[in-house]
């Protein structure tokens, strides 16, 4: 008997299932399990021309429509999305392992946001007029083009759709490219996309491992890139990006500090540690996986996060009583408990956790370790797992300074009950999504991105627009043209 999680086909290109048995079969594995749930097929050359050339056609008369008609298909399809959220939010689940607990609020959900935060924005997508004197100049916000998403495994719904909503708003053509450890969700948003009125070839979904991606990147045909992954990959998209002249996103990693001084709420403090550290198994890149505490406190935060961290229920992700699920695959899971050994050998004092759980499937138990110093391997290279680092701190001034020592840049936290200090240090730090007494929130309405090796440009908010269109100026002149001669 077929598994409930295997797709129609396994790619969606022109408004419609395409399979093609040519291609390198990719096995869909369940997390929880290690059992294989369903079988996808990379894209063939084919395959990857098919989907490309089919969203160059379709482009120009999406972007024909007035944005108020593209914003009501938007609006439409986050209805949709919102009407399905059960069934999407299992088929995360077997996607990623992820609970459901956690998918039933944080995937679909975020995806439907997006859906319907572009499509309110895009009727009012509009350029200026600027007087000079008798004559005027006038800008005109134009689509890109044609946009190629890659998307990574830890929020397959939620990333397919923050890349396409505000593509399709400023009335670009979309061809995505999930992970291939995550294939499944990315096909039901561009099945519900076309459900509610999106013109076939406008957001198209294709599978396949880095050979593919590469195709796309490269194909003079498209426009514009925008990533979600790790920085070494980033890096090698950005540059091959960068020889076609293509607009790119580059949404990458991180090793986010977060900063907890000695007069803040301890519960909440450690509520945050968790949500930037244990929400998703650790598969979060703005985790804040450097937890600075102020020496005043130390061992009373360290015994109320090992408390509430074995309160984690860790069980059948398709429960919704289980709180804690396993890492994405097998591979993801011997890298991080490679980065645990190598925290017990550098000297860390393991506070909780550690290993492998004693169960079925790819699961950690949620692991801190305690007394790490800034030169351990866990509190330099990013590990996506669930490994806190806790490290001592004494005063403001020392602490800026090392979280600020990393290469990367894409998140920060401060907990303190000082306003004036939460302020003022965050003004210091070196990231581009920050948090005060919070960790982790990640509404469509606000700017989400990162500085140095953490990435290019942002995702959501207005902020996103800019990265999808461009401004064309136009001078008119009402009078007689002067010209030398």
């Amino acid at each position: 008997m077929t598994h409930p999680a295997q797709p129609t086909a396994s790619h969606f290109i022109n408004g419609e299932y395409v399979e093609d048995t040519n291609g390198t079969p990719i096995p869909v594995i369940y997390a929880a399990t290690g059992e294989q749930i369903a079988t996808v097929y990379a894209a063939t050359p084919e395959i990857v021309d098919r989907a490309l050339s089919t969203a160059k056609e379709a482009q120009k008369a999406w972007a024909k429509m007035t944005g108020t008609e593209r914003g009501r298909i938007l609006r439409r399809a986050a209805d949709i999305m919102r009407e399905r959220n059960h069934e999407l939010s299992v088929l995360e689940t077997y996607d990623t392992g992820k609970p459901l607990q956690e998918t039933l609020i944080a995937d679909a959900t975020s995806g439907a946001d997006a859906l319907e935060y572009f499509g309110g924005l895009a009727g009012s997508l509009t350029g200026e007029h600027i007087p000079m004197g008798e004559d005027w100049v006038y800008t005109v916000r134009e689509a890109l083009g044609l946009c190629v998403g890659i998307g990574a495994w830890n929020y397959p719904t939620q990333i397919a759709c923050w890349k396409g909503a505000p593509a399709l708003a400023c009335g670009n053509s979309m061809v995505f490219k999930p992970s291939e450890t995550t294939p499944l969700c990315a096909l039901k948003v561009a099945e519900i996309l076309h459900e509610a009125g999106a013109p076939a070839g406008i957001y198209n979904v294709i599978q396949g491992m880095g050979e593919v991606g590469g195709a796309l990147v490269t194909d003079p045909r498209v426009d514009k890139v925008s990533l979600t992954g790790s920085v070494p990959t980033g890096k090698k998209v950005y540059a091959a990006a960068a020889k076609g002249m293509k607009h790119v996103t580059m949404e990458l990693g991180g090793k986010s500090p977060l900063i907890i001084f000695d007069d803040a709420d301890i519960d909440n403090a450690v509520g945050g540690a968790i949500n930037g550290n244990f929400y998703s198994s650790g598969q979060v890149c703005s985790n804040g996986t450097r937890v600075f505490v102020q020496k005043g406190i130390k061992e009373k935060f360290l015994a109320r996060l090992a408390e509430r961290t074995g309160n984690a229920i860790l069980g059948d992700p398709q429960d919704e009583a289980t709180s804690f699920g396993p890492m994405v695959s097998e591979n993801q899971m011997n890298i991080v408990l490679g980065y645990i050994e190598k925290g017990k050998e550098e000297g860390a004092r393991l506070i909780c956790g550690g290993k492998r759980a004693d169960m079925d499937g790819y699961f950690i138990e949620p692991t801190v370790f305690a007394d790490v110093t800034d030169d351990m391997t866990i509190a330099r290279e990013e590990i996506f797992g669930p490994v806190m680092s806790v490290l001592d701190f004494d005063t403001e001034e020392e602490v800026i300074a090392r979280a600020n020592d990393t290469e990367f840049g894409l998140s920060a936290g401060v907990f303190t009950n000082d306003f004036s200090r939460a302020h003022r240090v965050i003004g210091q730090l070196e990231a581009g999504s920050c948090f005060i007494n919070s960790y982790n929130d990640a509404p469509v309405e606000a700017p989400f991105g990162g500085v140095k090796a953490s990435g290019v440009g942002r995702e959501n908010s207005k902020e996103a627009i800019k990265h999808f269109s461009q401004v064309k100026s136009v001078y008119v002149r009402m009078g007689d043209v002067e010209a030398a001669f």
